[in-house]
């Protein structure tokens, strides 16, 4: 019976959002309306920020196994630093998150040319994706399970990819010490590729308390998409088996990362747990033993990007915080990178009518 109410749950959300998303979400930068807000969504000790800069978590705040409250995720000091970023602490990356290769891709016949801003690849959506533009404020909810959705509507040719898009995205405070992340997209006009990511760099110890690389780590997947040239996946899928890569058990994140070519963990994880009637599996679990903290992942898509901070170099963070390698871990669940180019991976183009949706799930726990 719970199963049934909540997949009637989802059902009613999606026809909610199919609904929302054909309300105009580009009227409000028409009218010049663009303003910075900043946004705590709190239930108890358990609170988060927000920002519609770049629908961007600024901090996430739980206690410790002593009771002292610390905020556990990586950022800057001030909103500034967030323009023109290319670290993406906590941002909301797309239209096409991860790299796609040379910076083009074909849909029915028509070749497409997306802004290469990773030598000659496509990182995150471009030099200005999503992270680096100001969403609209749809709905803010304060209460028990507060919650606040931002929108924004991706036009023709932004940053070369095709047709206008409308995408939402949902923060919202689902009990004690849990939150969601949901995030819904229509093409209005043409297909497009859309991949959506959540960049949030997580250290359980408390931002700016040094590397993790004491972290427990268990994802559970069998197989990741190896990488060649630039980080482009190969087109392969590989066992993780006999591999530094291997997380199905816990397993201290240094512990074999000096095995791993390019300085750390940078690589696309073949989700395949069990899913419950919405596609919802579990996906990763974190622990950190020093503050007791434990972080469960839930996520309804197919891979998962694990992304150990290789490229923080003496970042400046909040609260006079310095970012040194492995500072910060990112978990973001998504399609496969450089799907656009592989026909075996799960397809990325939606067309006018079809809903992407891509569902996150965060629970906290403390461990004494």
């Amino acid at each position: 019976m719970a199963g049934a109410k909540r997949v009637l749950l989802l059902c009613l959300c999606v026809a909610v959002v199919l609904v929302v998303l054909g309300s105009g979400g580009v009227e409000a930068r028409k009218r010049g309306k663009q303003s910075l807000g900043f946004y705590e969504l709190r239930r108890g000790e358990f609170s988060m920020v927000v920002t519609n800069w770049g629908a961007t978590i600024l901090a996430v705040r739980l206690p410790d196994k002593n009771g002292h409250i610390d905020d556990v995720v990586l950022g800057y000091k001030d909103i500034g630093s967030y323009v023109n970023d290319t670290t993406y602490f906590g941002a909301l990356v797309g239209r096409v998150a991860n790299r796609i290769a040379g910076g083009r891709f074909t849909i029915r016949d028509r070749a497409y040319h997306t802004y290469r801003n990773d030598g000659n690849n496509t990182l995150h959506g471009g030099h200005r994706g999503f992270n680096q533009v100001f969403w609209s404020v749809r709905e803010r909810v304060t209460g028990e399970f507060p919650h606040i959705t931002f929108a924004y509507r991706s036009y023709d040719g932004e940053q070369g990819f095709p047709g206008n898009l409308d995408v939402l995205v949902t923060y919202k405070i689902d009990g004690d010490y849990s939150y969601s992340v949901t995030m819904y997209a229509r093409p209005l006009d043409k297909p497009t590729p859309v991949n959506l990511a959540q960049h949030t760099y997580w250290n359980l110890r408390g931002h700016g308390s040094g590397d993790v690389l004491g972290h427990a780590v268990q994802i559970f997947a069998n197989a990741v998409t190896p990488v060649g040239v630039d980080l482009i996946p190969t087109g392969a899928v590989t066992p993780v088996a006999g591999t530094p890569f291997d997380f199905r058990a816990p397993a201290a994140l240094g512990a074999r990362i000096a095995q791993v070519e390019g300085g750390g963990y940078d690589i696309n994880y073949v989700l395949d747990g069990e899913t419950d009637g919405q596609g919802v599996r579990k996906v990763a679990v974190v622990s950190e033993a020093h503050s007791g903290r434990v972080m469960e992942l839930w996520g309804n898509q197919p891979g998962l990007q694990f992304y150990t901070g290789n490229f923080l170099k003496g970042d400046q963070g909040k609260d006079g915080a310095v970012y040194a390698k492995h500072g910060g871990m990112c978990l973001e669940t998504q399609d496969y990178p450089d799907a656009v180019h592989e026909p075996g991976f799960p397809a990325e183009v939606y067309r006018p009518g079809q809903l992407y949706k891509h569902y996150m799930l965060y629970k906290f726990s403390i461990k004494k």
